[in-house]
């Protein structure tokens, strides 16, 4: 937590009767959370770029297999009226930190309009409860100016606030050193580089006369009617995920060989931080006896229907209607089709 977070954690009067709930963030919270340090924390705020740049960093960081926790309170009007962020970093074992785990808590920030209401001390009280008992943190770290060091100080806080701080730049690399020679990481480092996806696998069926067939959801609202098809698991190959999701969301067996349709891939947004990336594969072409015999798995969809593409675009939006098309397109022309808009945050 830089020196600039002090105003934002300054000890608040604890009678507010109407205080709104804490909850825990997620990584939709990410965008938010940034942009309440940008206005309230920093001392000069953070362009646009920046702001996408830091949610892109924060968000996979606070899912539950990353490193970062915090804490907010909504405002009446649905916007973040405070927040408490920290880091979690291994440290060497010690008799203050057995499991070899230290937590810093990175920013605390309160809108301007709704400070000396508690919310300060009532995120940093959560995210230090849920650090120390979920995570087992036992050492915490943070710096505050003298301002807000009262606040630290009854949470149970000791020492010094001072800092010492230095941003070093990179070094320019050495003029006898060829613009082309490569940098090499160890693999693991590297892999922590790289961008992230979430996979998933399809099928495509149709009736005998070509007239595509779709599955009605029940947890999706954004994406009504979808094809038979789902996330891969763990150790799956595509064609393997297509199998089992038919399987499971159908009971009807998949058989090969498999002929690849359409891929498709799509950037991350505010709901999930990752890129997405699927293959549609062929199912064939089912008889009315397969299709009546189609066992669906309530949890997921309650309806099967087998309509023309003209009647199916006034049910779907015209991206999922996009996506079809192509994989029928792709169907009709035996041409594998790229559908390289499966954005997240653009239904």
């Amino acid at each position: 937590m830089s020196p600039d977070t002090a105003p934002a954690a300054t000890a608040e009067p604890q009678d507010t009767a109407a205080r709104p709930p804490v909850r825990a963030a997620t990584p939709v919270d990410a965008e938010g959370i940034i942009r309440m340090r940008s206005a309230y924390v920093l001392s000069t705020p953070l362009s646009e770029e920046w702001i996408r740049r830091c949610t892109d960093e924060l968000a996979p960081r606070l899912a539950p297999a990353g490193d970062a926790r915090a804490f907010v309170i909504d405002a009446p009007d649905g916007s973040m009226a405070a927040c408490a962020l920290g880091l979690i970093h291994p440290v060497l074992p010690a008799p203050a930190c057995p499991r070899g785990l230290a937590a810093r808590v990175h920013m605390v920030a309160t809108h301007p309009v709704l400070r000396r209401r508690g919310y300060a001390r009532a995120v940093v009280s959560a995210l230090l409860d849920h650090l120390a008992d979920v995570e087992q943190v036992t050492l915490f770290e943070l710096h505050a100016g003298a301002e807000a060091a009262p606040l630290y100080r009854e949470l149970g806080f000791t020492g010094s606030p001072a800092l010492m701080r230095m941003t070093r730049p990179e070094a320019p690399a050495a003029a006898s050193t060829p613009a082309s020679s490569p940098t090499w990481m160890p693999p693991e480092q590297y892999a922590e580089t790289v961008p992230k996806a979430t996979c998933f696998a399809c099928s495509y069926f149709t009736d005998e006369d070509d007239r595509p067939l779709q599955l009605h959801s029940v947890y999706s609202p954004a994406h009504p009617w979808q094809l038979v098809g789902g996330t891969m698991d763990a150790g799956e190959r595509p064609w393997e995920t297509a199998v089992r999701e038919c399987r499971e969301e159908t009971g009807l067996p998949l058989s090969g060989p498999s002929r690849l349709l359409a891929a498709v891939y799509g950037l991350p947004g505010a709901q999930w931080p990752y890129s997405t990336i699927g293959l549609v594969f062929d199912g064939g072409r089912l008889t009315p006896a397969q299709i009546r015999g189609i066992t669906l798995n309530p949890q997921e969809h309650d309806e099967v229907r087998v309509l023309s593409l003209a009647r199916w675009k006034a049910l779907m939006p015209p991206r999922d209607f996009a996506r079809l098309s192509a994989v029928a397109e792709a169907r009709r022309t035996g041409e594998a089709a790229y559908f390289g808009a499966w954005d997240w945050g653009n239904e």
